[in-house]
């Protein structure tokens, strides 16, 4: 039998792809992070699916109730709020797996960030202003971060920077960046995005840590910075140009 990891999306329920929601619908067991995913997903499950929440779980129990389906001939839906691709602690779970000869397969879901920038009604990526994303955090009680992936070394490329995981933490995401970016750079935090009770603040470097303050965000965000949020005045892309030769690769 085979495990699912499923990117069950940023939160709203509709944002689960068509393959996660099929291959829940045909899973007798779900494992869901219960603080994260929508409650309105595991309607989805077959009547009969056993439901295991695993906020309380450590990462040997969640393992023991895997291989413990999969020797009882039952596949699983293990959810995961966002995709498995990022800061989804999926890796060690696929570790265990490995370990005791359990198959998976991975199904991609919507990220937070994608969420975020729709929210924003804003492309990412903007043709001479910016081309270049990263996806970060800030290092934590939890874990510290690698040598050279600290926010003050990533900011010195000036590319757009996503931080999860960092709400908390904004007055020093600020301290840290503003010598790259300036105190005008143009800065958003989408608390919750895509959910009904979802958060949108927009301002400057220099402003919005104090709108995180002032809106009581504290979790479940994405905090962006850079140039391209503000863009206005940029060149088409190739893409669609009329000067584009459409007749060759």
């Amino acid at each position: 039998m085979t495990v699912y990891f499923i990117g069950a999306g940023p939160g709203a329920a509709d944002l689960i792809t068509v393959r996660g929601a099929r291959v829940l619908a045909a899973s007798p067991v779900c494992l869901y992070a219960g603080s994260l995913v929508p409650r309105e997903l595991l309607a989805e499950c077959p009547a009969d699916a056993r439901l295991v929440d695993t906020a309380l779980l450590d990462i040997g129990q969640i393992t023991a109730e895997l291989v413990r389906a999969h020797e009882a001939g039952q596949d699983v839906a293990r959810l995961h709020s966002g995709d498995p691709s990022v800061f989804s602690a999926v890796n060690e779970q696929m570790r265990r797996l490995d370990q005791a000869g359990v198959e998976y397969e991975v199904v991609p879901g919507v990220p937070a960030f994608a969420a975020a920038a729709a929210a924003l009604k804003r492309e990412l990526t903007v043709p001479t202003v910016g081309q270049t994303v990263i996806l970060t955090r800030i290092a934590q009680r939890a874990t510290a971060m690698p040598e050279g992936e600290d926010l003050a070394t990533l900011g010195r490329s000036g590319a757009l920077i996503v931080l999860h995981l960092a709400a908390r933490y904004a007055d020093r995401v600020v301290d840290e960046l503003l010598p790259h970016y300036g105190a005008e750079c143009p800065a958003a935090v989408v608390a919750m995005a895509s959910r009904p009770d979802e958060i949108i603040l927009r301002g400057t470097l220099d402003s919005i840590a104090g709108q995180v303050k002032a809106a009581g965000v504290i979790r479940t965000a994405v905090i962006m910075v850079g140039r391209t949020l503000g863009a206005e005045q940029f060149r088409d892309s190739h893409l669609y140009s009329p000067e584009r030769d459409r007749h060759t690769c």
